[in-house]
Formats: C-alpha cells, sequence, structure tokens
C-alpha cells in the first residue's frame, strides 16, 4: 500500500466518522455526596471540539491503527454517479484511465473501496459518492471481456453537504481533477448546500475564503473564453484571476470574447494539421491582450459634404452647413480653372435652396 493512498483513506475514512456525529448524553445521579458537589463546583475546563483540519492532522496519525470497514462487491450497473461529484464522468475516457484499469485488472478489483449510499426509490440500489475512475474502469473492463471483476463499495449514509464535502476531501487528493472541474462543481454547491453564503461554505470545507473566490471567479468564465483553450485540464485557477476581472468590464467583454472565439477557430486548425496545440499561458495572455486593444468605434463614418457644381458639372466648392439658425457655409476651391461667371452660376441654386430662405 503506498503512503499516499493509506493516507486518502485514512482522510476519507476521518471524514466520515465526523459527519452527523454528536455528542452521547450523560446521565446525572440522582444521589451525590458533598464531596462530589464541592467538585462540581470547580471550574471545569469543557472540551473544544476539533476543527476539520484538526480532525484531517489526527488522521495522518491514525493511519497504523486503522480498522476497515465493511465493503460489498457490486456491479458496476447498480450504481448512478452523482452529479454532485466535481468531475466530469462523460469526459472519462481509457486514456485518462489506463494506469488504473491496468491496475484494477491485475490485482483482479479496486483496491480502495468507492463510496455509495442507498437509493431504494431510484432506478439503481445505489449512488456512488467518491470513486468516479475506480467505477468507470470496472466498467471498462465488463465490456472489454472481464465481466467476473465487480467493484468493492463501502456503503454510507450521508445527504448531500455530506456527500458533496467527502467528494470534495478526496478530489483534493487528485491531481487529474481540473481545476475547471473543481471551480463548476463549488459553484453549484453554494447554491445548493449553502444557500449561496459563502464564507458559510468555506469553512465547512476548512479552506481559505480566498481560495474559495479565486476557483469561483474561474466558474465564472463564459463557454466561449473556455473552449479557446485546447484542453479543460489547461484552464487553470490563475487564468480566471486574470481574465474574470477583465470580462466584467463592459468596455473589454465583447474584445476578449471575439479574440476567444478565433482562438478557437485556431486551435482546431492546429489540432487538424496534426500540429502543437496553444498553451494555457499563451491563450491567457493573447485574451488579456484583446482587452488593451482599443476598440474600434460604432459610429457611422461622417456623410461626405454636397458638392457645389456648375452647369457644366465642374466642381467649384462644398456645402459645409446649411441650417435655418445659422446660415449656409459654402467652401469655393475650385477644382481646376473657373470663370466667376461659373461660379456665380453655381451659387444661385445653392442659395436658393438653402434652408434660410425656405418659407
Amino acid at each position: 500500500m503506498s503512503s499516499a493512498g493509506g493516507r486518502r483513506r485514512s482522510l476519507l475514512a476521518s471524514a466520515i466518522e465526523s459527519i452527523g456525529t454528536t455528542p452521547a448524553p450523560t446521565s446525572v445521579p440522582e444521589a451525590v455526596d458533598a464531596e462530589v458537589l464541592v467538585d462540581r463546583d470547580k471550574p471545569v475546563d469543557e472540551p473544544s471540539t476539533p476543527s476539520f483540519l484538526e480532525r484531517r492532522g489526527i488522521a495522518f496519525d491514525e493511519i497504523a491503527r486503522t480498522v476497515k470497514r465493511p465493503t460489498i462487491r457490486l456491479k458496476p450497473s447498480e450504481c448512478s454517479i452523482w452529479p454532485g461529484n466535481a468531475r466530469d464522468h462523460a469526459a472519462l475516457s481509457y486514456e485518462r484511465c489506463a494506469s488504473l484499469i491496468d491496475s484494477i485488472r491485475e490485482e483482479g478489483s479496486n483496491r480502495e473501496p468507492v463510496v455509495v449510499r442507498r437509493t431504494p426509490n431510484a432506478d439503481n440500489p445505489y449512488e456512488l459518492i467518491v470513486g468516479t475512475r475506480r467505477h468507470f474502469s470496472v466498467s471498462w473492463l465488463h465490456a472489454n471481456n472481464h465481466s467476473e471483476i465487480e467493484l468493492v463499495a463501502r456503503i454510507e449514509t450521508l445527504d448531500d453537504e455530506a456527500a458533496f464535502r467527502l467528494a470534495d476531501l478526496e478530489n483534493r487528493e487528485r491531481e487529474d481533477v481540473t481545476d475547471l472541474e473543481r471551480a463548476r462543481n463549488y459553484r453549484h454547491a453554494v447554491d445548493a448546500y449553502y444557500n449561496g453564503v459563502r464564507t458559510q461554505m468555506a469553512d465547512r470545507l476548512a479552506i481559505p475564503k480566498q481560495n474559495l473566490h479565486n476557483l469561483l471567479q474561474l466558474a465564472e468564465l463564459p463557454d466561449e473564453v473556455v473552449a479557446a483553450f485546447a484542453e479543460p485540464g489547461d484552464v487553470k485557477v490563475r487564468h480566471g484571476m486574470r481574465l474574470s476581472p477583465l470580462l466584467k468590464n463592459e468596455q473589454y467583454r465583447d474584445a476578449i470574447i471575439a479574440a476567444a472565439v478565433a482562438l478557437r477557430a485556431e486551435q482546431q486548425a492546429l489540432k487538424d494539421a496534426g500540429s502543437d496545440k496553444i498553451e494555457g499561458i499563451k491563450v491567457c495572455e493573447r485574451l488579456a491582450a484583446a482587452a488593451a486593444t482599443p476598440a474600434v468605434s460604432k459610429m457611422p463614418p461622417p456623410r461626405a459634404k454636397p458638392a457645389l457644381t456648375a452647369a457644366s458639372g465642374k466642381e467649384i466648392g462644398q456645402i459645409l452647413a446649411d441650417t435655418r439658425a445659422k446660415g449656409i457655409t459654402i467652401n469655393i476651391n475650385p477644382k481646376g480653372a473657373a470663370s466667376v461667371e461659373e461660379i456665380l452660376e453655381a451659387l444661385r441654386p445653392a442659395i436658393e435652396s438653402a434652408k434660410f430662405s425656405r418659407n
């Protein structure tokens, strides 16, 4: 057993033990002697409830004394996937789970049990809370000539909030859960389980409030921006921290979205050509640079000034302004030689049709 795997199992066991526990009531004897009464009057240091982080620390010290809980064997088809888990089950593939599939095939089962809860009124008798990759791997083996391998599971009684905390604890130990998966999972959880109160959620998960804020910023990125990255795993928390404030500014939003759409097309062209993708850090830099590009003015182009022409078609000048209040302003600047008679001939119709001269 690897030390990392042992720590994870101990942490999960400690988290499960801590969920929903209440201290047992203590009985008070009806008769006590005077000496006991005197002792009871003395101030007593009441035990304090350990914090979540303290319980995690204690769990590390209990690895050697951990007692394994009973497990059962299930077929993968008996479990539905709880939608509150951060991992995108639909995005799992053989390539992403190859090493785990090989390990389970060699050992004949998943060494670390998944966690399920009973769902008596659902289509499947169990719902998977923790162990999405293990479930996928056993399902893949079932579909590929290894139907004898079953899913080792532990049954727990958990409400949705407790299930979320348990799944989140495990996912923090997993490097293959992307920042984006975790961020979107947190965005759902803060409303679903904590009534939108971020401080309450941070306290329950024992994580810094700033870390939670940064993850929720990442979850706010529009789909067009996320699609500009070659893979979901390329989208990092630091990218959300840089781009989210810019996207909230209406002055920059359209330019960033337009740059993201162009980047997506560029990424696809590179993929089709078998070329290297544009790395996440470069994508972020180009999207942020789009906000620094001066916005193109949406004002219509100015209308051309009416030309002042003679009967011969020769351009004598331009009518710069024609208003009833300020009169008509004419610029006389003949293109080529023009006689006085030609200029006067061109001026007469312009003056007669000027707004100040109309009734």
